[in-house]
């Protein structure tokens, strides 16, 4: 009996999709090497230009938190053509722009398209993939979401220096039309169905206002130090949300997602681990790009070109890892990938004051086979947890939290730098603040080790 496959027309869905949710990352991670020329040029501050990233990312959190109702009212061809209708919006507005607030505006709009874009991705993954297969196509569609982050840098710091930050923009408009044309022959097929539940509309807003406040305190922390009054004021606002949004969670009689599934430990330690090594590759990708320039003195195609090479890697481990996953599970491969995410993160540390361009490459090579060895296992494992519906709450569950990892990651690094700023010349505040940054990332990346751990011997014993 021939082994069950993937239809021709769903590969390409998938692909469609997958390119959308390109698109936006690609750009995003593109902008970070243009900062110091926005900086120079838009004359705004660092904390200000910042908010490129942190907006976008908190936006597309916000977005996704809705999906796994979307996803469910909507067919996946209607969401499709509305993504890219806002993709190709957003796009025009920022290459448009002639300043930093409708270059803003341009990129939240591509917000709502990867928003809705990248659980759409693994939605179709998710329903149309045979289960002997999963890892692989989830780590085929992962490439999408930790290729473009590392391919970003290059693409901006090249273009940036050859033309203009504008340039960004024009290079995707092609892309944008291909994706538009695949997924108009391929994407098909009716809603899943909402059960007959109601939009939870005060959720949504609980969720926003909280994980705002969040990026926000950050945010001042960078502005006016770690231990000025703003900065506890806004910390202490932001514990009561939480606070608020757990009870509303438990007890609310409407919820944007089915929270029945964070009582499975499974689920609840990959949701860490996919979000803690997103914040560690997001978080890095903020910090490297700023540090050869500033530091090093490297132009923005130098610190493009310096993170290819990972880039590259990290693409033929992502189905790599995958395949072996379908084979072996996900505790071998998750403790592997916080392990080689922990040796690169106390290798930056430990070598702050002393890096170059190609030192950085290396090491980054090493964080980015670590970070695919991983991603895509994580939400591979979790999605064979749940079942029915509940897969759509997983998925957007887990697509939330990694937008909202890489927003909350981007904007703790510059916090860090920026304080370090107040009190320090530029390139000092730099070379600390990133040490900084590098120990953080370090600590995390010991949780992560710590958490794959310990599921993985849960699991072994209760397999006795």
């Amino acid at each position: 009996m021939p082994e069950p496959t993937l239809s021709r027309q769903s590969q390409l869905a998938i692909l469609a999709a997958g390119l959308l949710s390109f698109i936006g990352i690609l750009v995003e991670t593109s902008m970070n090497v243009t900062f110091p020329t926005l900086i120079a040029t838009l004359h705004v501050s660092l904390a200000t230009v910042q908010w490129l990233t942190t907006a976008y990312l908190l936006l597309v959190t916000i977005v996704m938190s809705a999906t796994a109702f979307v996803l469910k009212r909507f067919s996946f061809r209607a969401l499709f053509f509305f993504a890219a209708s806002m993709s190709l919006l957003g796009t025009l507005v920022a290459m448009l722009a002639p300043n930093f607030a409708l270059l803003l505006l341009g990129r939240l709009l591509q917000a709502v398209a990867t928003g809705l874009s990248t659980p759409l991705m693994f939605q179709l993954v998710f329903t149309r993939a045979p289960l002997n297969k999963l890892g692989l196509y989830t780590g085929f569609a992962s490439i999408i979401i930790s290729l473009a982050p590392a391919l970003g840098p290059t693409y901006g710091g090249i273009v940036t220096s050859l033309w203009s930050w504008r340039a960004i923009f024009v290079g995707v408009l092609p892309l944008l039309l291909i994706a538009t044309l695949i997924g108009a022959y391929a994407i098909h097929g009716p809603a899943l169905g909402t059960r007959g539940q109601a939009f939870d509309g005060l959720g949504l807003a609980l969720l926003a206002v909280t994980f705002g406040s969040l990026v926000l305190t950050a945010n001042m922390a960078g502005t006016h130090g770690w231990l000025s009054g703003q900065f506890g004021a806004l910390l202490a606002g932001a514990v009561v949300l939480i606070l608020v949004m757990a009870w509303y969670a438990r007890h609310g009689r409407r919820r944007l997602f089915d929270y029945r599934i964070l009582g499975n430990a499974v689920v609840r330690q990959r949701l860490l681990q996919y979000f803690g090594l997103q914040f560690i590759n997001i978080g890095l990708s903020f910090v490297l790009p700023l540090y050869v320039q500033d530091v090093l003195g490297a132009s923005p195609m130098s610190a493009g070109l310096m993170m290819l090479p990972g880039a590259l890697i990290g693409a033929i481990v992502a189905p790599l890892a995958g395949r072996s996953y379908d084979r072996i599970g996900a505790a071998p491969l998750l403790i592997l990938s916080a392990s080689l995410a922990g040796a690169a993160m106390a290798l930056f540390a430990g070598f702050t004051g002393h890096l170059t361009v190609g030192l950085i490459a290396l090491l980054y090579t090493l964080l980015r086979i670590g970070f695919n060895t991983g991603f895509g296992t994580a939400v591979s494992d979790a999605s064979l947890q749940v079942t029915g519906p509940q897969k759509a709450d997983q998925n957007a569950m887990f697509s939330m939290m990694q937008q909202f990892a890489g927003s909350l990651g981007t904007s703790l690094m510059a916090a860090v730098i920026a304080a370090r700023a107040l009190h320090s010349k530029p390139m000092a505040a730099t070379i600390s603040g990133s040490r900084a940054d590098f120990l953080g990332l370090l600590g995390l990346a010991v949780v992560i080790l710590l958490s794959a751990v310990v599921i993985a011997k849960r699991q072994a014993a209760n397999n006795q």
